[in-house]
């Protein structure tokens, strides 16, 4: 299958990228930053003119699109709210139009409204039945993302539409102890509780969220139009969840009273039972021997 990836050299598309071409795909990498594989492009996806010709030249069988400002506040709210939507519409609409019969588009766990002022979710962990209530301009533009994939799969009956929501990506080199898109360590975050609450302590390995992408390509019998949330198995957390989550969102405190042992915050049960795909890779087994017995230290306070 011929896939163009957007955003393809970003901490996600990076290891999509290599993910689909290990399992036999031909892969178009699209991206503002240069790339070195005969089918790495640079586009500014931007360019309304620039998408459709891209489009229209490759004639994809399959798209998915990450490209995005990926990081909440890291850029004005107007800019991340403007950029993100436009990528998106013009990125589903020439690939529609470039005749590819199956588009998938990267949403965020963060359309749901976490973090947000007096946030009381009904019940956890979230499944994709939960619904949408955006704090802030990504959030809201990745709502739209959804909404307009949504718009897209009812009209267009013959091309099967997805979106999925990646819990906080961690690439294999943050495993090493690279810096994550915050600017901690994993070990970090999971020794100070406070980094990871901002999230509701969610995560996935890149290579898990690119094996969903892969499995959700090859399903025949995924539904259009459906949304996922796709994460690791448990939490990026030492503690229960019903511990931790009352601290830091005590609007949360009672649903989260189940979240017991190891368990996360968000259902992944949908992207499992649609495409086959199952998360592989949590902290436990990808950190060092070291960095796991660093977690049993305690932790040294400011001014302590």
């Amino acid at each position: 299958m011929h896939v163009l990836v957007t955003g393809a050299r970003g901490r996600l598309g990076a290891s999509v990228t290599d993910v689909l071409r290990a399992a036999g795909h031909r892969v178009s990498a699209v991206d503002r930053t240069p790339g070195d594989d005969p089918d790495d492009l640079t586009v500014d996806l931007l360019d309304t003119a620039a998408v459709h010709a891209l489009l229209d030249r490759r004639r994809p069988d399959a798209v998915v699109h990450l490209a995005a400002i990926a990081v909440p506040f890291s850029a004005p709210e107007r800019e991340i709210l403007m950029t993100n939507t436009a990528l998106a519409f013009d990125v589903l609409q020439a690939s529609v139009a470039a005749g590819a019969t199956r588009i998938l588009a990267a949403s965020s766990p963060t359309v749901v409204g976490y973090g947000g002022p007096g946030w009381r979710p009904e019940t956890l962990p979230l499944d994709e039945s939960a619904p949408s209530a955006p704090s802030n301009a990504y959030a809201l533009s990745k709502t739209y993302v959804e909404d307009a994939v949504a718009m897209l799969a009812r009209s267009t009956p013959d091309v099967r539409f997805a979106s999925f929501r990646p819990c906080y990506v961690i690439s294999p080199a943050e495993w090493d102890g690279a810096p994550t898109q915050q600017g901690h360590t994993v070990v970090e975050r999971l020794r100070r509780p406070e980094l990871a609450a901002v999230s509701l302590f969610n995560y996935v390995d890149a290579r898990d969220a690119a094996a969903f992408v892969e499995s959700w390509l090859s399903a025949d019998s995924a539904p259009s139009g459906a949304r996922y949330f796709v994460g690791a198995a448990d939490a990026l957390a030492t503690e229960p969840l019903r511990d931790l989550i009352p601290r830091w969102h005590p609007g949360a405190a009672s649903a989260a009273v189940g979240l017991s042992g190891t368990a996360p915050a968000f259902d992944v049960s949908a992207a499992m039972r649609d495409t086959g795909w199952r998360p592989r890779r949590s902290w436990r087994t990808e950190l060092d021997a070291e960095s796991l017995a660093s977690l049993a230290q305690p932790v040294e306070r400011a001014g302590a």
